[in-house]
């Protein structure tokens, strides 16, 4: 942003161009683009928080133990979604597959909010065992897509300034939908908060069709890839391309023992809740707090440091902080296997993820094919996740049925965050190589020489 433009501004708006220049490096022909990015996250986000403790309660008084089950459940919708959602991306633009892809899980929200509306207590627990199963998957297809279209209209470069301030509107969403649930929880029955949740994805389709015609504008120069054309190859190229990609496979690999050690802690504090709160609206209230908590202490390092730590450590070294952290906290429950340390551990990571490590994660996609940039990556943000928790639950069951422990669990989630260390070096380095590339492949085809991105 330029000194020029700020003058020439309205006093308002450039006192508002001073304050965000202060917090983001921001151009004024992105700035319209993002503001629709936040809203958009915003609303996705706060739809999905006003689910997550609905859905943590729901799984909870179905019996921690069934829990390993609704994981395996949850991969197996997770891996039937992949097919038709990779066919309308196939078939059709974004524009139109990815409003059609937010109406269908706005409506499978409103059924299960009319289902717990006329059930029984009996039917309850049964309902809250498939509303559990799908909210997981919500959740995953819609931040997905919603981050697919983000790296699709701007440049590894700009991701690096942008997709953590950007990130800061998913977390102010997600700080909403907890206080929502939070405060009404004990007063308003699910039913109707489903259906406030699903209102919030109507809103989120309003800024895909603004973004849309925003797409062609965020550079000085166009981007070829940044047009409504559908997208076509084979349905099944997320898949294929993903196990022979080095790439998009070590990039697996990062979300896979990220969710695998995240599920290990899961599994230990859903224990600890079941044995401290006899009240569902109790149990709920928690959940959402923990939520709160960790949500206000990301927006306040998305706004005034992501942005500075990807550019000054790099893409590699921030993605290199989780695991390094998670070495570190997990070594600390081996030792100290207690309540406190698993709830800040927990506090911690979680907003390590949001704040840094997410959005730094997202920077890997700006530098693929755009193919890849909306299959590969749902497969890999959506089933391979999925297939983290799956490894992590089922692995929590064996170490229970061998007599194993917290400390034990944690030993073994302390050597795969070191793998995981290892695995994010490496992934910076070739981000970095492929991001040179792409700028000297978009160079020669404008006819013009940029430098290659350090």
């Amino acid at each position: 942003m330029t000194e020029s433009v700020l003058k020439d501004s309205a006093a308002p708006a450039s006192t508002f161009q001073k304050i965000l220049h202060r917090l983001i490096d921001v151009t004024p022909a992105e700035l319209p683009a993002l503001g629709w990015c936040w809203l958009y996250i915003f609303s996705v986000l706060a739809s999905y928080y006003i689910l997550r403790p609905i859905r943590d309660q729901m799984g909870v008084a179905g019996g921690v133990n069934n829990l390993p089950w609704l994981f395996t459940g949850t991969l197996v919708v997770m891996l039937a979604l992949n097919v038709p959602f990779s066919a309308l991306v196939k078939t059709l633009p974004r524009q139109r597959f990815i409003p059609i892809t937010y109406r269908f899980f706005a409506v499978t929200i409103l059924g299960f909010g009319f289902a717990l509306y006329v059930a029984t207590p009996e039917q309850t627990v049964w309902i809250g065992r498939f509303f559990f199963i799908w909210t997981s998957v919500f959740n995953l297809f819609v931040v997905s897509i919603f981050w697919a279209m983000v790296v699709d209209i701007f440049t590894s470069e700009q991701g690096k300034r942008l997709f953590g301030f950007i990130a800061a509107g998913a977390t102010l969403g997600a700080i909403v939908g907890s206080a929502v649930t939070a405060s009404f929880a004990s007063a308003v029955s699910p039913p109707f908060l489903l259906l406030g949740a699903a209102l919030l994805l109507e809103v989120s389709i309003w800024c895909v069709r603004r973004l849309s015609r925003l797409s062609t504008t965020l550079s000085e120069h166009p981007h070829p890839e940044r047009d409504e054309q559908p997208i076509g190859g084979r349905v099944l190229a997320g898949i294929f391309k993903t196990l022979r990609s080095p790439y998009l496979l070590n990039t697996a690999l990062f979300l896979l023992l990220y969710a695998v050690t995240s599920t290990l802690l899961y599994f230990d504090q859903a224990s600890v809740v079941s044995r401290s709160f006899s009240d569902r609206g109790a149990q709920t209230a928690f959940f959402a707090t923990i939520d709160l908590i960790v949500n206000v202490l990301t927006l306040v390092i998305q706004l005034f440091f992501t942005g500075r730590l990807v550019r000054w450590l790099g893409v590699g070294m921030a993605l290199a902080l989780l695991p390094a952290l998670s070495v570190f906290g997990f070594g600390v429950l081996a030792v100290l296997p207690t309540l406190t340390a698993i709830v800040v551990f927990q506090v911690i990571r979680r907003a390590g993820n949001f704040a840094l490590t997410r959005p730094t994660r997202e920077v890997l996609f700006t530098v693929v094919p755009r193919e890849d940039r909306y299959k590969a990556k749902s497969f890999i943000d959506t089933a391979v996740y999925r297939s983290g928790d799956q490894v992590g639950a089922w692995s929590y069951a064996l170490i229970g049925m061998i007599g194993w422990g917290v400390t034990q669990a944690a030993v073994i989630a302390a050597v795969l965050s070191a793998m995981w260390f290892a695995n994010s070096l490496w992934l910076g380095r070739r981000q970095v190589e492929l991001a040179a590339h792409q700028v000297e492949r978009e160079a020669e085809d404008e006819g013009i020489k940029r430098p290659a991105l350090a």
